[in-house]
């Protein structure tokens, strides 16, 4: 009995690459029900309270990351001195400096990190060498530990949740240049913020500004509070393993395998039910995440509102990863000039991206081409005021969706992406001022909207779900050339369970906001038995529809 004990203790103390403790595993409930308990016991303690989520937030990345904690505490330790010196120096430079190195450190380690490949096969396409990525981290630990094989030094494996931490450390760091936002002075209560484990490894991107204010208020959760928190939680699971996971195993997953073995209809079925599995799965994760948090007294920021409502992209990018699409914009888009003008930066990036486009396309003529185009719309700019004007109010938000395709990783795929989504909200800019549609509010005219938005979102989609750009041409070749309409019935029954799943999800997506509160309220408001009974038929409906493999949440991999 108590070798078995051990044997479990030295389980669930230890790291294990294939089995993460992540939302969807039971290992998680019971990490969080001991937590929770510990925590029902200490809240009133601010200072232990806080070391203690603090320590388990630690742990809970150690579960789902092993060693690269170390990397988490670097990154909380830096940020944590290089803003306390920021904000007492009155010397102008020596803060600029200092942000310049919080700058260097935070997208130098993200770079290391998620685009030592791409640099490295772009510097042996340009010099025509044959160098191999080498892990630095991983050699210093070996030599740290005195151990020659403790890590991997032929591979760099990207740390969970590294662009979502990296982001939230960076905002506070230049939010307390900025004068915005006053440091806080205790090392445990700026780790909790940046660790907090809800939202550590796959966002919501949380603002120091609104979380730690909360650091050090007194507890509290009404029965209201508690209500929303269960369904939030339960909502999130039924997203993402009951319809998420489920279409994803037996329908998307098997077409984009190998896209020439299913029909044209199958293929833009599939298109279309990733982007229902997409928001299912991303959303989700968000819905668990800030009702875990609540359940402990902290709110997080909405980070969906219903983006398949929205009736042209600049719309949906408002309502999608929200807290990601309000950084890009604070601290990426305004500073680069915002909608007012191009600077010598916005020209820069060009340049650069233009140099990744070429180095991932593997030909140089792409470079000469944007060059070109460029010195073209330059001279144009000189002769024409107005067209200036429209060149500099979308030229920042064009790097803006370039770069938030590459936050995702250094793929040809993912630039595209952004590029579409990007040139997606100029046009509707261009269009919405001659559009005679504009100010018609009629109900065909709104389904109009909702409906090209969801099939632009969707066709952009592709790039972002194929391996590679030859899956994704792949996927748009058979959805192009091999389209039969007659196939529908006869799909729709050999899927039926897919598309019945598919059927819910956007009804409920899409029903009026008003709908979902009343029974949303209605569980809220509900007794205690009823609460239960409704967890239970959750946990049945979820072993009753998950698959044999868990299913990692689709934002883990950026």
């Amino acid at each position: 009995m108590i070798e078995y004990i051990l044997t479990i203790l030295k389980s669930f103390f230890s790291f294990s690459e294939n089995q993460p403790i992540i939302f969807t595993n039971m290992d998680f409930w019971i990490f969080f029900v001991i937590v929770y308990a510990v925590f029902t016991v200490i809240y009133k303690q601010y200072n232990i309270k806080n070391l203690f989520l603090f320590l388990v937030s630690v742990f809970f990345y150690y579960k789902t990351s092993g060693l690269f904690f170390g990397l988490l505490l670097f990154t909380i330790t830096n940020e944590f001195l290089i803003a306390r010196i920021i904000h007492q120096s009155k010397k102008e430079l020596l803060r600029k400096c200092l942000l310049g190195y919080s700058v260097f450190i935070n997208l130098g380690l993200l770079c290391y990190f998620k685009y030592a490949y791409f640099f490295t096969d772009s510097y042996n396409q340009l010099f025509q060498t044959n160098h191999e990525v080498f892990n630095y981290f991983a050699h210093w630990g070996n030599g740290w530990l005195n151990n020659g094989d403790a890590f991997r030094v032929d591979k760099i494996i990207l740390p969970v949740g590294i662009s979502f931490y990296t982001f939230q450390t960076l905002s506070y760091t230049i939010d307390v240049y900025r004068k915005r936002l006053t440091p806080t002075k205790n090392f445990f209560d700026f780790g909790f913020y940046v660790s907090f484990f809800p939202q550590l490894v796959a966002g919501p991107i949380v603002r120091a500004s609104d979380f730690i204010p909360q650091i050090r208020q007194p507890f509290s959760l009404s029965r209201y509070q508690f209500g929303l928190a269960v369904f939030m939680i339960l909502n999130g699971l039924l997203k993402k393993m009951v319809v998420g996971d489920y279409i994803a195993v037996n329908f998307i997953d098997k077409v984009y395998a190998n896209p020439f073995l299913y029909t044209g209809l199958e293929n833009l079925l599939a298109v279309i039910a990733y982007s229902l599995q997409v928001y299912l799965d991303f959303s989700g994760y968000t819905d668990i995440a800030i009702g875990i948090a609540l359940l402990m007294g902290y709110r997080l920021n909405t980070n969906f509102s219903s983006p398949y409502k929205a009736k042209n992209a600049g719309e949906f990018w408002k309502r999608w990863h929200i807290s990601l699409s309000t950084w890009l914009q604070d601290y990426l888009y305004i500073p680069l000039g915002g909608n007012r003008k191009g600077t010598i930066a916005s020209y820069v990036i060009i340049v650069i991206l233009s140099v990744f486009m070429a180095l991932l396309l593997e030909a140089s003529w792409v470079l000469w081409i944007v060059l070109s185009v460029g010195f073209v719309f330059f001279a144009l700019s000189l002769i024409s005021a107005e067209f200036k004007k429209a060149i500099n109010t979308n030229i920042n938000l064009m790097i803006t969706m370039l770069l938030g395709g590459l936050w995702h990783g250094a793929t040809l795929n993912f630039l595209i992406w952004g590029g579409l989504n990007g040139l997606g909200i100029v046009v509707y800019k261009f269009w919405r001022k001659i559009s005679p549609y504009e100010k018609m509010n009629s109900l065909p005219v709104h389904f109009w909207k909702v409906f090209n938005t969801f099939v632009f979102i969707s066709i952009t989609r592709i790039f972002f779900r194929a391996e590679d750009m030859t899956q994704a041409t792949e996927v748009i070749t058979k959805i192009y050339s091999d389209i039969n309409w007659q196939l529908l019935p006869r799909i729709i029954v050999g899927y039926k369970e897919v598309f019945l799943l598919m059927s819910i999800g956007f009804v409920v997506h899409w029903l009026p906001k008003k709908y979902k509160w009343e029974y949303k309220k209605f569980f809220i408001k509900s007794p205690v038995w009823f609460k239960v009974a409704v967890v239970i038929v959750c946990v049945i409906l979820i072993q009753l529809t998950k698959s044999a493999d868990t299913q990692p949440f689709i934002y883990f991999q950026f």
